[in-house]
């Protein structure tokens, strides 16, 4: 039997979960998920193997509008997941109409390759409003194939799995069999600790830092991990600590018990706030982040 491997890269707008569908067909929790715009900065790799097949899954960054050089850093992502997919999926929400971008837009339309056209979230809809959708993308990306899910509760995923699996191209592995994801661990301590800021602090302050982990040392026992959070300015300082520390300490616990899970060993977390002066804006801290080549 041929074994088949290909790229299926996942676009759409911001909170459409495009990391929650992810998260369900690697089975492991890849992407950070929260109710706020933003949550994914980089394209993550999630690698899903059988044994006569390896689908390789991108999360991407929500389309935007760009605001500054991050923002910019983060359309580029979802540029590349136009290059290399060998299967696009467009995620939409019921209620949606279009998507922020129109050159983006175009790409889907005039694209050469299989695109699934995802309505997502029906458990919050009725048929009418289905129906109404399913027929307002048709009209719009009449090349797509359209399926209607609930990523968040498992409805029709594996119907969508089965589907890319009929699509996927031949081909041979691109990555050993054993492999989750090209990340390395640094970069899930940074997510789990940047999605506790998502989720406890407000306004700016989540979008102003980025998570640097200078150590992260594993034994047979334990990891111990020593991370640094950065902001722009002084004020963001203070409130990510909080009073006597106790909002750092929070970010750092629960942080720390995802982490356990995730690498299935007892974490030391240590946690420390500095200032980084707009590095949102900086290309030579963006390089440093991973977010330009």
């Amino acid at each position: 039997m041929s074994h088949k491997a290909g790229f299926i890269n996942i676009i759409g707008n911001p909170n459409v979960g495009k990391s929650t569908l992810m998260n369900a067909f690697i089975g492991e929790r890849l992407s950070i998920i929260t109710s706020k715009a933003q949550t994914t900065r980089h394209r993550i790799l999630g690698i899903v193997n059988g044994d006569d097949f390896q689908m390789l899954f991108s999360d991407t960054p929500g389309i935007i509008k760009p605001a500054y050089e991050l923002q910019e850093s983060m359309m580029d992502f979802v540029k590349s997941a136009f290059e290399d997919a060998d299967i696009l999926i467009y995620m939409v929400e019921i209620g949606e109409k279009n998507l922020k971008s129109e050159q983006f837009f175009n790409k889907i339309v005039n694209a050469k390759i299989p695109i699934l056209l995802l309505i997502n979230k029906i458990d919050k809809s009725d048929p009418e409003k289905l129906e109404e959708s399913v027929d307002l993308w048709r009209e719009k990306v009449p090349n797509a194939q359209i399926l209607a899910i609930s990523a968040l509760e498992g409805f029709n995923v594996d119907a969508v799995f089965n589907k890319i699996l009929e699509l996927l191209p031949v081909n041979p592995a691109f990555y050993p069999k054993d492999q989750l994801t090209d990340k390395p661990e640094r970069f899930f301590v940074n997510e789990a600790i940047r999605e506790k800021i998502l989720i406890h602090y407000k306004k700016e302050i989540p979008y102003s830092v980025e998570i640097d982990t200078e150590e992260f040392n594993e034994d047979k026992k334990l990891i111990r991990i020593r991370s640094v959070i950065m902001v722009e300015r002084n004020s963001q300082k203070g409130i990510i600590i909080g009073h006597k520390g106790a909002s750092l300490k929070r970010v750092g616990t629960e942080a720390r018990k995802d982490l356990e899970k995730f690498f299935n060993k007892k974490v030391f977390l240590e946690l420390y706030v500095k200032v980084n002066k707009n590095w949102r804006s900086n290309n030579k801290q963006l390089r440093r982040f991973g977010y330009k080549d």
